[in-house]
């Protein structure tokens, strides 16, 4: 529970800032997405880990009903007051790797920009399997660590000290043997670099500057095949930019 516990203390300070962060509000994923689904009038959706409620935002005009759920309620409480023009959603706190819902419950299930920060993927996985309808839609997008372990080890320690509550970027592999296991089938998928505009992504949850300094550091002093990967930006002694991977998949539950 320490992590969980970590992302409720995270999400609760920085609830405001994940609604307006460009990182989160903005991004062609969101737009792609509503055409990869193909969402229908009578579909029922559920919104894993909503965060700004951004997902939930751009579909509940295309559905019935979107079920909006976060671990953390004061999140949940401010994006709710963000999106008091869209009657069709409802807010639910839920732990994403326990889901309160009943076996094939959903015709549509999303998760973006959050599985970092659970700490049992598989779990996670296994819950959406089961809620989810059989040929109903799972679209999944988070960020991804390298296959090589020196990137994976460089990215995943570079957000552990920028933010405590997140656990791993995990490789695609990792999540293909999760979705393999629980009867998920891959339809269409892409990775990209992500630009993360540096001074937003490290005050989004860092406010001291001894603790920034030190982020500026790792980032400063990475050798030169880690600074072209990650497409660091610099600016004299100031870093502007980076980016990271990247996957967003869309995956249907096989029937039996």
């Amino acid at each position: 529970m320490n992590n969980k516990n970590n992302v409720k203390d995270v999400f609760s300070k920085n609830k405001e800032a994940y609604v307006t962060s460009k990182t989160h509000a903005k991004g062609s994923d969101l737009t792609l997405l509503v055409n990869w689904l193909e969402a229908q009038p009578e579909m029922q959706v559920l919104d894993i880990a909503t965060g700004g409620g951004h997902v939930a935002k751009h579909l509940s005009p295309y559905v019935k009903t979107v079920f909006a759920t976060d671990l953390t309620k004061e999140m949940l409480e401010n994006t709710a007051t963000h999106l008091t023009n869209l009657n069709n959603i409802h807010y639910i706190i839920a732990d994403a790797e326990e889901l309160p819902f009943l076996d094939n419950s959903f015709d549509i299930i999303t998760c973006r920009i959050a599985a970092h920060h659970f700490p049992n993927p598989e779990k996670f996985i296994k819950e959406v399997e089961r809620v989810l309808k059989i040929k109903g839609k799972f679209l999944f997008i988070d960020n991804i660590a390298a296959e090589d372990n020196i990137h994976d080890q460089f990215v995943n320690t570079l957000e552990k000290m920028r933010d405590y509550s997140h656990v791993k970027s995990r490789k695609i592999t990792e999540w293909q043997t999760f979705f393999h296991k629980y009867n998920l089938s891959i339809l269409h998928q892409k990775k990209n670099k992500k630009q993360l505009p540096y001074e937003e992504w490290v005050t989004r949850t860092m406010d001291d500057e001894a603790e920034i300094e030190k982020v500026n550091k790792f980032i400063r002093n990475a050798p030169e095949h880690l600074k072209n990967y990650f497409q660091i930006a610099m600016s004299g002694e100031r870093i502007i930019s980076f980016t990271i991977d990247e996957w967003m998949v869309l995956l249907e539950k096989d029937g039996f």
